[in-house]
């Protein structure tokens, strides 16, 4: 048996082909199957069978498509209320891909439908775990409704005991979230790599006796997850069907005038720093990186067009990454001049500093606006400063103080999308293009919850 990994570190998530030298098996293909494609043309196999763990919520599944092309068996619970043809599998139940064997096992937690799968080749397992065991930790709970996160936490206790106590301890371990994904919960590490003895000795799903302290830690400790992801599961139940990810012929300079005018949502994918001192006004940065569909579709408004505005790479790239979420057939102006794309048009442009420039203390109107996520804002933050969490800035700029705001998050990504967003709607803003880890050095204070409790 040989497994081998297809990543998307965009989502964070992993696919797997598993083959046995003439055909394979593919676990959790995301929508851009040529990747699969290739590694299995790299392999000289031929794909047979596919098969999903759960209907997934933080990406468009590619298994309908690829099953389909490739003529393959695909595997889904036969409980997934889907609108496809399938091969409906059980719990227990085992199938056959060349040499090797495939059980599948029911580990609900993650879903209430939640397989995985453990492929056995004679001599040794690989156990898929999709969103159930994680390397560190295991997959969130309280994706499906509120009202089952409790049910389901105590179902994901019970689950991973199941699998970790029906593998071999020496049987490697696959799971498809848990590399950044916000599927992971819990203290998901950081290993490339794992076995089920592994995870027995270390896990705390796994090594925590107490199963309600166990569930009342991991619920907790979820935190916010992005709103996209509302819309991935009826999706995947409807079947996506293959991803587009040709890039479209770019606009001309005055269309893309015309947009911006209109006031249509038009994303610049350079650098925030480059962005900042020269943009179209009216664009707003999402540049592009390992982040950037993950937050462009988490704060973007849903089903709105959106033109990308970039180099032909980024623009390549940012397609293929939005097909993974839903975002569909993007307009592209193709270029990273703001003055030669729309020769026309009015360019804008923001300062943007390190901490050393930010003011403390009193500082008359001025504000500084931390957008990383509530927790990230509870556990530490800049005295003073207020907590707006990218995700609802475009819903809560009406509450926002008055007077010249100073953006900052953990990296500066977020705070520049944020200034971006900010500019666009008419406010005064400053970004903050440093660590947040950095700033007690550079002289700010801090506050941090034990200080704020005390």
């Amino acid at each position: 048996m040989d497994v081998i990994v297809i990543e998307t570190t965009q989502l964070g998530d992993r696919s797997y082909l598993v083959h046995d030298g003439s055909v394979a098996l593919v676990i959790d293909p995301q929508r851009d199957t040529d990747r699969v494609e290739a590694a299995a043309r790299d392999a000289g196999v031929t794909i047979t069978h596919v098969a999903e763990t759960h209907i997934h919520n933080d990406y468009l599944t590619g298994g309908l498509a690829l099953a389909r092309a490739h003529g393959a068996s695909y595997l889904v619970n036969a409980a997934d209320p889907v609108h496809f043809e399938r091969q409906p599998i059980t719990d227990g139940q085992t199938v056959r891909v060349g040499a090797l064997t495939v059980k599948a096992v029911a580990t609900p937690g993650h879903t209430h439908t939640h397989l995985s799968f453990i492929v056995d080749d004679g001599g040794q397992q690989a156990v898929f775990s999709g969103g159930s065991l994680l390397y560190g930790s295991v997959g969130r709970t309280d994706l499906v409704a509120a009202e089952d996160t409790l049910g389901l936490t105590h179902d994901q206790y019970a689950s991973v005991h199941r699998l970790a106590g029906e593998a071999a301890p020496e049987a490697a371990l696959f799971p498809t979230h848990g590399f950044g994904s916000f599927c992971s919960s819990g203290p998901a590490s950081g290993a490339g790599s794992s076995t089920i003895g592994e995870q027995l000795a270390s896990n705390h799903a796994l090594t925590d006796p107490d199963e309600d302290h166990f569930v009342q830690e991991l619920i907790a400790n979820l935190t916010a997850h992005p709103s996209y992801y509302a819309h991935m599961g009826v999706t995947n139940a409807a079947g996506p069907g293959p991803a587009d990810l040709a890039v479209p012929a770019s606009l001309d300079a005055a269309e893309l005038m015309r947009r911006l005018e209109a006031g249509e949502w038009v994303v610049d994918l350079r650098r925030r720093v480059a962005f900042a001192s020269s943009h179209l006004k009216g664009s707003v940065s999402f540049g592009y990186g390992n982040s950037f569909s993950t937050y462009l579709g988490w704060v973007m408004p849903w089903g709105e067009q959106l033109t990308l505005v970039g180099s032909r790479d980024d623009v390549e790239n940012a397609i293929r990454d939005l097909s993974r979420i839903g975002i569909e057939s993007p307009d592209a102006a193709v270029g990273t001049d703001p003055h030669a794309l729309a020769p026309r048009a009015a360019v804008a442009s923001f300062p943007c500093v390190g901490w050393e420039a930010v003011p403390t203390g009193a500082s008359g109107r001025d504000a500084v606006l931390d957008v990383r996520r509530a927790d990230e804002y509870a556990e530490s933050r800049v005295a003073g400063a207020v907590n707006f969490p990218l995700h609802e800035l475009l819903l809560r700029l009406a509450e926002l103080p008055a007077g010249k705001l100073w953006v900052h998050c953990t990296s500066g990504y977020r705070a520049g999308i944020a200034a971006s967003l900010l500019q666009r709607a008419g406010r005064d803003v400053v970004l903050i293009d440093a660590k947040f880890d950095d700033a007690e050095a550079a002289g700010i204070p801090l506050t941090t919850s034990a200080a704020a409790s005390s």
